[in-house]
């Protein structure tokens, strides 16, 4: 058995505070897919942790990050998605083209508003087929190939092509519970055939049948169907299952199957709770009625870990213990995720130090 973190460090807004500057800020983030910005004028809007970002597709056919925010009193420059042929902002119509350059200020007079100086200011954006990210903390200390290291090839040698994937659906959910306790339950199948008995008819749960892998910049489950499948109408024959979380919270999902994959984040809002979101893509002539099976199987799951994760954030709250403990090798990726997590919060220069300082972590290397 190894100790997990400190509880404190699911409860304590001081915490959550260093983190959202050292984990967060610093990370690439997924946006969106690129079909919402496929023509000209086509915009949508995201963010990359707490900073608003709006992706367009300019005029001149270049895809842009831009961070959202107005450079005159700092609203929030436009909302949702759509089309445009310039990014007004709704407080004063402080006008900006869709690269970002200051077009437009009402009473303002050239003598007295430097437009140039007054542009919005430009994020990081990259893609990994039809999937969007951006970066907004300065220059990524990594690249997003970087970031995603061997995963996009690992997800191809898995039978499926993300560029022929299409855009189904979005489903946003919230979770009463701090973001790490959602991403620990993500990161290991121990409670799957306790807690998930649908799940557990149609994929091998079992000890060396479902497989953890950690990298240096996420961390994957691989699954495979039953041999014979139990109680289930859902169709698993084809793809064999794989699960992968990017540092910080970012879950790539491919259920056994037909050819399917969602993707989305998790967000902290407060201490205890999260905030996600999952896209849905399926190939573009899939049967309604596979994908009608295959949603109804995951919703299953995702309202089963909801229960989960509310009840250990209510017990982690409670004060009873100081922290729990870990069971290796079913929670290997828990340790991985924890050693990073301790090591972002003490090795950056930013956040609140007091962290590292009033903390002894006893983290396993094994």
């Amino acid at each position: 058995m190894t100790a997990t973190l400190p509880y404190r460090w699911y409860t304590d807004p001081e915490v959550l505070a260093a983190e959202r500057a050292r984990l967060f800020a610093p990370a690439w983030h997924y946006a969106g897919h690129l079909g919402l910005v496929a023509e000209p004028g086509s915009y949508f809007t995201c963010r990359a942790g707490d900073v608003p970002v709006v992706v367009v597709r300019g005029r001149d056919g270049v895809l842009r990050a831009l961070v959202n925010v107005c450079r005159h009193r700092g609203a929030e420059v436009v909302a949702g998605a759509g089309r445009c042929t310039t990014l007004q902002c709704h407080y004063h119509a402080w006008t900006y083209a869709l690269d970002g350059t200051l077009r437009a200020a009402p009473r303002a007079s050239a003598e007295s508003l430097d437009r140039s100086a007054l542009g919005l200011r430009h994020a990081a954006l990259d893609t990994w087929g039809p999937f969007v990210f951006v970066h907004a903390d300065g220059a990524p200390a990594l690249s997003l190939a970087d970031t995603l290291g061997p995963l996009p090839d690992i997800v191809a040698r898995g039978g499926l092509d993300v560029d022929a994937l299409a855009f189904h659906h979005r489903s946003p959910y919230t979770l009463q519970a701090n973001w790490k306790v959602a991403v620990e339950n993500y990161l290991e199948c121990y409670h799957c055939a306790v807690a998930h008995p649908g799940f557990s008819d149609v994929i091998d749960v079992d000890e060396g049948a479902y497989r953890l892998e950690s990298h240096p910049t996420f961390a994957s489950h691989y699954a495979r169907v039953r041999e014979h499948p139990r109680g289930s109408h859902y169709d698993a024959t084809g793809l064999d299952g794989q699960f992968h979380l990017v540092w910080p919270a970012l879950k790539i999902n491919v259920m056994p199957g037909r050819a399917n994959l969602s993707i989305g984040p998790l967000t902290p809002v407060s201490p205890a709770r999260t905030e996600g979101v999952l896209d849905y893509f399926f190939a573009a002539d899939e049967d309604p009625a596979w994908i009608a099976d295959y949603l109804a199987l995951d919703d299953q799951v995702g309202a089963e870990d909801r229960v989960l994760v509310e009840s250990v954030q209510r017990g982690m709250s409670a004060g009873v213990f100081a922290h729990g403990e870990l069971l290796l090798p079913s929670e290997d990726l828990i340790a991985a995720f924890q050693r990073w997590v301790a090591d972002g919060l003490q090795n950056s220069s930013r956040g609140n130090a007091s962290v590292q300082e009033r903390e002894q972590i006893r983290l396993s290397d094994s």
